[in-house]
């Protein structure tokens, strides 16, 4: 059976339920609830194991808070001996706006300090992301405010269309291929 690590990045807590910065998080467990799964607190992470077609799918939701994601990635990747490949790490994305999602098999962490934090543990950028934007509609200065702020209502219906995409993109990820669940994905605007 093939084996792949999907990471949701976020930060435990009530206050960050529902924040734009948690959107890895609510993606992981809509995929887990979808399949019939239930997290469990193990370490360093809330972790579910999926089988799904033949493929073994170990999610997390590291319990480490987002800047020192790494840990968390780097511990259950090499616990479940996933090859770097077999890992979707899903994350939100400041530069992209609120209608897109972006995949890609590699890439640098843009300031985003989970990512940051994966790259400095792992030592390579070369492992796949799925990047949700989360729109930059704020004032200057105020980045933080807004990636910690919970969705606005007319913007919730966009978020829901985009968190169903991304389960359909875990599951193409691990049954098709990055590069061509990539074709599939990254020219569809949502609305």
């Amino acid at each position: 059976m093939s084996k792949f690590l999907i990471v949701g990045l976020g930060n435990i807590g009530e206050e960050y339920v529902n924040t734009r910065h948690n959107i890895g998080f609510d993606v992981v467990q809509a995929f887990v609830l979808k399949h019939g799964g239930k997290f469990s607190q193990e370490r360093l992470a809330f972790k579910a194991e999926i089988k799904w077609k033949g493929k073994i799918f170990i999610c997390i939701l590291p319990t480490t808070y987002m800047n020192l994601s790494g840990r968390a990635f780097k511990y259950w990747a090499a616990k479940e001996n996933i090859l770097i490949n077999n890992t979707l790490t899903i994350v939100d994305d400041l530069s992209l706006p609120i209608d897109t999602l972006r995949l890609r098999s590699s890439g640098t962490h843009a300031g985003h300090n989970g990512l940051r934090d994966i790259q400095a543990e792992m030592g390579t950028d070369n492992y796949p992301k799925l990047r949700f934007g989360i729109g930059n509609n704020y004032p200057k200065g105020r980045q933080v405010d807004f990636v910690l702020s919970r969705w606005k209502t007319d913007e919730i219906p966009v978020v829901k269309a985009k968190i169903e995409a991304c389960i359909e993109i875990i599951e193409n990820f691990a049954s098709t291929g990055i590069e061509r669940t990539m074709s599939m994905v990254n020219n569809i605007k949502f609305s």
